[in-house]
Parts: structure tokens; C-alpha cells; sequence
């Protein structure tokens, strides 16, 4: 079976001379039309540490499909950082986004009728919007966390972004002076990587593995590792198999797979609003 069945809508036929005149100019050659058509979404920004390392991660994936015979056309999406906006009126905009994401990679993917989804986030509501958009495109599809952040140090201290906004209590207590205020802020968060601990990010993560939709393994690994690389370069091939033989979503979200990601969440101390994410999301009525 063919496993361009998508993208030969607009790269098959003398009609469709016009389409492949652009797809061209984009680096298309003859034998390419008849390769699938694989969209790379991904939330790359300069605006949060969670994403900003997925550019390069984006960059494997799309090395990886073109070797093992796909077309990767890669486009982004937004973000909003939960951290950053915390405590302003900019939070009010943090849940919408993530409809705003998830209705951004559904409409690429069925507008330019691509065969598969590749799709890497790294942030609270960039993460389970995609999972919407893989729901209810139901293409084959596979997710890439971008990876968590390695733990800031201060002395023999681990810190993560949680212990800047308790340094913020201590001090407004008269707990710790401000140099040590300081000293918590200019050392939480170290580099690259969604927050450090059982927060969102690492939960959806912990929680998107479990339902089958991302590598084993790769949940856990920190955005500034050869492993992540190297485990999205892997995605990449195996979503061209998933493509072949046409396993779907909505084969490995079903209750069952829902239910194994809420027990381990529950069982790792994840954020338990992610149950809720999962839940209360407008899921097709056959998952529930």
C-alpha cells in the first residue's frame, strides 16, 4: 500500500502541476512525490528554556526521515510560559493556548494533507495540545518531549525553578537575605529543559509514553544530552514504519492506554491536573 496515500492529493495527476511547482522551490525533486509527506510541528522559541532547545532537536528528526526514504516540511507553534507569566495577567492566556496549539497542527497537517506527524514540545500547554491535534487528526504520529532541565546547583543544593519562587516566600518572611535571593535566582535554572521535577512537562511526558505515543525511555532524558538526540533521530524512523503500516492514534489511545497513563502518574507523584488534561480534553467519543 502506498504510503504517500495523503499527499498524493496534492503532488499526483497533471492537475496538480501547480502544487508541485511550489513543492519545488522547497527543495522537492521528481522521485519525492511519491515519498510521504511528514509535518515536523514543533514549539521552538527563545521565550522559555523548555523549548529552546527543540530547533535542533527538530533538526534530527527531519535528518532522520529524509534517510529512511520521508519528506519532513517543518512548521512551528506557539508557546506560553506557565513560569514566566506566573503571577501576571499574562497567565489568563497560558490554558488557551493550548487549543490555539493544537488547532495550529491540525490545520497544517490536514490543510497540506500530510501523511504522518512528528511532533515535539517542551512546555505545559505545548505538549498536551499536541497530543489533541494527533487525536483528532488521527494520522500516524508520534511525539518528542524536548526534554527536562538539569537541576540548577548552589553549593551542594540541587534547585529547580520551584525553589526561586519559595526563595521568593523565604525572603519576603525574613527568612534569607536578598543576596541569597539572588544567588537561588542566578542558579535555578541551569540551562535548556522543561522544569525539573514532577511538574507538567515531565508528567505529560511520563504520562504520553505510557499511552504508547512516544519512544520507551525517553521521558525521563534531559534536553542537553546526546541521548535526546539521538532518540528523536530514532522517532523519526520509526514513525516512517508506523506510516507503512499505518498504525493510528486512535489504536493506542483507548481507554485502557488512558487509564495506564493516570496510574503512573499517580504512581510517580506526577501533577495530578494532567489527569484532568486527559479527561476533559474534546477527545472523539470512541476513547472514552
Amino acid at each position: 500500500m502506498s504510503q504517500n496515500r495523503r499527499s498524493r492529493t496534492i503532488t499526483a495527476g497533471v492537475q496538480r502541476t501547480p502544487n508541485r511547482a511550489m513543492l519545488r522551490a522547497v527543495g522537492f525533486r521528481d522521485e519525492d512525490f511519491e515519498k510521504p509527506i511528514v509535518g515536523v510541528a514543533n514549539g521552538y522559541s527563545n521565550l522559555t528554556p523548555c523549548n529552546a532547545g527543540i530547533g535542533l532537536l527538530a533538526e534530527a528528526a527531519m535528518g532522520a526521515i529524509r534517510e529512511v526514504g520521508g519528506m519532513p516540511q517543518v512548521f512551528g507553534t506557539i508557546t506560553i510560559s506557565d513560569g514566566i507569566s506566573m503571577g501576571t495577567e499574562g497567565m489568563k492566556y497560558s490554558l488557551v493556548s493550548r487549543e490555539v496549539i493544537a488547532d495550529s497542527i491540525e490545520t497544517v497537517v490536514a490543510g497540506q494533507s500530510m501523511d504522518g506527524l512528528l511532533a515535539i514540545g517542551g512546555c505545559d500547554k505545548n505538549m498536551p495540545g499536541a497530543m489533541l491535534a494527533i487525536a483528532r487528526l488521527n494520522v500516524p504520529s508520534i511525539f518528542v518531549y524536548g526534554g527536562t532541565i538539569k537541576p540548577g546547583k548552589l553549593g551542594n543544593e540541587d534547585l529547580t525553578v520551584v525553589s526561586a519562587f519559595e526563595a521568593v516566600g523565604s525572603y519576603s518572611a525574613g527568612k534569607i537575605d536578598a543576596e541569597r535571593l539572588q544567588a537561588v535566582e542566578r542558579n535555578a535554572c541551569p540551562g535548556f529543559g522543561s522544569c525539573g521535577g514532577m511538574f507538567t512537562a515531565n508528567t505529560m511526558s511520563s504520562a504520553i509514553e505510557a499511552m504508547g505515543l512516544s519512544l520507551p525511555y525517553t521521558s525521563t532524558m534531559a534536553a542537553e544530552s546526546v541521548e535526546k538526540t539521538e532518540s528523536t533521530a530514532r522517532a523519526g524512523a520509526v514513525l516512517l514504519r508506523a506510516i507503512e503500516q499505518q498504525i493510528l492514534p486512535q489504536d493506542l489511545i483507548t481507554r485502557q492506554s488512558l487509564e495506564n497513563a493516570i496510574s503512573v502518574i499517580m504512581a510517580v507523584g506526577g501533577s495530578t491536573t494532567q489527569c484532568c488534561t486527559f479527561w476533559r480534553s474534546p477527545m472523539p467519543p470512541t476513547f472514552l
